[in-house]
């Protein structure tokens, strides 16, 4: 574990009991006390560096604060529930309870996804991934996906846009991937292109990245620069925030995030085959 999710811990321990003890007003930090938190809580490391990406009230009750912090060749998205004194942080996620507690994500994510989907319309249980095409650890949870996908035919697979901020042509990517996706003229264009932007993704830069995804939207077989075209419109941009919108709605803060009928599960390439198949097994009998 590194120094930084200990650090992390510590806080959230101390602030529990707090948290349990304050009323559900929100006030909303400042930019200068978040920055001057982060600084206390990194500064002493040179090399690592955060950006404030959102502060906002939280469905919690609780300020919300979203960050990036990069360190090295890593970078992770956090989220800060900030405590109404001002004077506590929570970190992590506050889990959903009740009878069903993962029925109301479930009905957000069914009204709400317009991403490609793989399996039939009335499967009895939806995974739902939200995913950014310069995230390694999305890339690496393709042989997985394609593995879960392949021994449960019976489940409906729906692909997210969701580009991280802190990747700087991931989001030009998700235009060109929505382009591809509603593009008709070639079955499956998408997932081959998809699939492909995944394993060229350490040849990409920003530099090259329209000459390259252009390359790539021909390989899947639709017209590649009518895809940059369509890919540089306003409404094409318009359909990923949206996308980003949604993930944000059901509480995204990193990627790959699935959810299994509204169940969040960070990354199922971590989660062995025999719980996957429990968990998918349980939700296709409870959720019917």
């Amino acid at each position: 574990m590194s120094k930084r999710i200990v650090l992390f811990l510590v806080l959230c321990i101390a602030s529990i009991s707090a948290f349990a003890q304050t009323k559900p007003d929100v006030a909303l930090p400042s930019e200068e006390a978040v920055n001057g938190f982060l600084k206390y809580t990194f500064g002493f490391d040179e090399g690592t560096t955060w950006k404030i990406v959102k502060i906002q009230p939280s469905s919690n009750g609780l300020a919300e604060v979203n960050v990036v912090v990069a360190q090295k060749e890593q970078q992770a998205a956090y989220k800060l529930l900030i405590t109404p004194d001002g004077k506590h942080v929570v970190v992590g996620e506050v889990i959903p309870f009740g009878v069903k507690p993962f029925e109301p994500v479930r009905k957000l994510l069914d009204a709400g996804v317009t991403g490609p989907v793989k399996g039939a319309a009335t499967a009895p249980v939806t995974i739902v991934e939200f995913s950014d095409f310069q995230c390694p650890h999305c890339k690496d949870a393709q042989p997985a996906i394609e593995k879960l996908l392949t021994a449960h035919p019976e489940v409906k697979f729906v692909f997210q846009n969701y580009p991280l901020l802190m990747h700087d042509w991931a989001r030009k990517a998700a235009s060109y991937a929505d382009c591809v996706a509603r593009t008709n003229t070639k079955k499956d264009a998408f997932w081959k292109f998809s699939g492909d932007v995944f394993e060229k993704q350490t040849e990409i830069t920003l530099s090259n990245s329209d000459e390259k995804l252009t390359a790539l939207a021909d390989a899947a077989g639709v017209k590649g620069a009518d895809i940059a075209a369509c890919a540089a419109k306003p409404e094409t941009d318009t359909h990923v925030q949206k996308s980003l919108d949604l993930g944000a709605a059901v509480e995204v803060t990193s990627t790959p995030t699935f959810f299994i009928n509204g169940r969040k599960v960070s990354n199922i390439a971590v989660v062995p085959d025999e719980v996957l198949t429990k968990i998918l097994a349980f939700h296709a009998k409870e959720d019917k």
